[in-house]
């Protein structure tokens, strides 16, 4: 039982850390991809700005990786993209693998219990001859407590675990879809400004 008892505490406390970690607002602040858009469009970008934004979330991370690139060409702003997705990815599934392990071992662990109480039971047996009944039966009872505990805190972590999985993966054609977007407008021409004199010539 001390095995099962530590599976689910550590269970516990990811499933609390990854609840507030993967808030949507934490991981996709509402409208910072247009208004990451509309910095670019304009100009009022400095390392200070770029920095400030990778610091603040996920999403942030992944754009001001592109912006960081911004004057280099679509395929390079695309490849350093990809490369950020992949950190940024890496941490939003910190520690699923963990609990993914936990709901793969718990039932183990019980049915180890369980073998090993029934073991002892039967060693005593044979020791000592059957004795009352009653008092088998219950340490059969007892025995199968432990598969049943290791059930209890299998199901739940596995059930989080694909709940967690599915939750990032929906993060993750989210922060798609902005990265998309700010590359496309990295990468339209840019307006070319007439210059003074050649505004006052005069067209034949």
């Amino acid at each position: 039982m001390t095995p099962i008892l530590i599976c689910s505490l550590v269970a516990l406390a990811i499933v609390l850390e990854r609840f507030w970690t993967l808030r949507r607002a934490s991981v996709l602040p509402p409208g910072l991809g247009e208004e990451v858009r509309e910095w670019a469009r304009s100009g009022q970008l400095d390392n200070e700005h770029v920095q400030a934004l990778a610091e603040g979330s996920p999403l942030g991370e992944l754009l001001a990786g592109a912006l960081i690139v911004r004057d280099r060409p679509r395929e390079l702003i695309k490849e350093r993209i990809e490369d950020t997705g992949r950190h940024v990815v890496h941490r939003l599934e910190r520690f699923l693998s963990t609990l993914g392990t936990i709901a793969l071992i718990g039932p183990l662990l019980g049915l180890l219990g369980t073998v090993i109480g029934l073991i002892r039971m039967f060693m005593d047996v044979m020791g000592g001859g059957v004795g009352d009944p009653a008092k088998m039966a219950g340490g059969i009872g007892e025995a199968l407590i432990c598969t049943a505990s290791g059930l209890v805190v299998a199901i739940p972590a596995y059930v989080l675990h694909r709940y967690f999985r599915s939750r990032v993966g929906g993060y993750i054609v989210d922060m798609e879809k902005q990265a998309t977007a700010l590359l496309d407008d990295l990468s339209l021409p840019k307006p070319r400004r007439r210059s003074a004199a050649a505004a006052t010539i005069p067209a034949e």
